[in-house]
């Protein structure tokens, strides 16, 4: 099992009561792989955390896992092992931007 930590206004629209998610996914985890189980689970996230026809990563949205910035990493490279394992949660985060 995945665990995934995602920001609030997400497990708001999802309604998710919980901070934490888990999902499981086939084969060896990868980021697509993590999102589409999430997407899947929880169909009101489908377009926001990736564009609906690109399948590309918002702007506004960045992937972490184990102090890493996976957000610019290619999207089928497996997963650290810590967070296959569990001991390590992937991170949705919403982006802020302004000043």
């Amino acid at each position: 099992m995945i665990r995934i930590l995602l920001p609030a206004h997400l497990r708001t629209l999802a309604k998710i009561p919980e901070h934490e998610v888990l999902v499981e996914v086939d084969g060896v985890p990868t980021q697509r792989l993590v999102l589409d189980a999430l997407e899947a689970r929880y169909p009101a996230l489908r377009g926001t955390v990736r564009d609906h026809d690109t399948r590309k990563r918002r702007a506004f949205i960045r992937f972490f896992a184990c102090e890493l910035d996976l957000s610019n990493e290619d999207i089928d490279d497996p997963l650290p092992e810590e967070v296959v394992s569990g001991k390590e949660p992937y991170m949705i985060i919403g982006a802020m931007a302004g000043g």
